[in-house]
């Protein structure tokens, strides 16, 4: 399998290469976590019964690649942006809930702001502000990012870096957000399979006991697709991908990954999003 790791200005690039192939393979856009957890790897191991070359970026750049069409599939973890870049434009044909993860409250082991003693995640990010120990945003409209913007709702604040120094807008993928959260000794929200493949760091998963913290990541077949290949592909991952994927384990033996419920069917937009 060909991958490239997207960088925002290069994809259109990246994208018109994949097509001056000659044996033009499936394009398939997905997450930064979706690589980083290994779930790609993966993915490669098992040998797809086509051809697929993958595109890596922030769900934000993969969903507008895809509604412009340089995307056949997509897997992504951003809901509510999937709903207004693909589902409610009608640029997706076929949604299929693929699995789900978990996000994690990671930060430095002493734990200044005492969030790992917090009730609710709302309650341990309002721990983070009231502390004003720092805390590091991706910042670059990934599905990590919308989620931690919806804790920062929920918890009734909006941080931004010129009004909260403490708050970091580091505008870069997963693992480099944690590895500079690391570096700070600062707070950081991290999908769980990703954080626990991450060595060399001092930071510790800190809360995770939410339901608002359920990390689900959705495969899409992209209306401007080529239906037979890309409808193979997201029933081959369906069938021989995602039950691989719920079998890997994290350290301590937990699942990595859950099913979500559902069948790939077509998608139906949401009123409000």
């Amino acid at each position: 399998m060909t991958r490239y790791v997207l960088i925002l200005a290069l994809l259109g690039a990246q994208t018109a290469c994949a097509r001056d192939t000659q044996a033009t393979p499936l394009r398939l856009g997905t997450t930064t976590t979706v690589e980083q957890s290994g779930a790609l790897a993966l993915l490669d191991s098992l040998r797809p019964t086509i051809p697929v070359r993958t595109v890596v970026g922030a769900s934000g750049a993969i969903l507008r690649s895809a509604a412009a069409g340089d995307l056949d599939v997509v897997i992504t973890h951003a809901p509510d942006l999937e709903q207004r870049l693909l589902i409610a434009p009608g640029h997706a044909a076929l949604r299929c809930p693929f699995v789900a993860s978990r996000f994690a409250i990671v930060g430095p082991p002493a734990d200044p702001a005492h969030v790992a003693t917090a009730v609710s995640a709302d309650d341990a990010f309002r721990r983070i502000a009231a502390a004003r120990n720092a805390f590091i945003s991706r910042a670059d409209s990934s599905g990590t990012h919308m989620k931690e913007l919806s804790l920062w709702k929920a918890a009734g604040l909006s941080p931004d870096a010129p009004r909260s120094p403490w708050y970091v807008q580091a505008g870069v993928d997963q693992a480099a957000t944690l590895r500079i959260a690391d570096e700070r000794a600062a707070y950081a929200l991290a999908d769980l399979p990703t954080f626990t493949r991450l060595m060399g760091i001092d930071l510790r998963v800190l809360f995770t006991a939410d339901t608002s913290l359920g990390n689900p990541y959705t495969l899409y077949v992209i209306r401007s697709a080529s239906d037979s290949a890309a409808t193979q592909f997201s029933t081959w991952a369906m069938t021989t991908w995602r039950p691989r994927l719920l079998a890997v384990q994290l350290p301590d033996g937990a699942a990595a990954f859950a099913p979500l419920p559902g069948e790939c069917a077509a998608p139906v937009a949401v009123a409000g999003r």
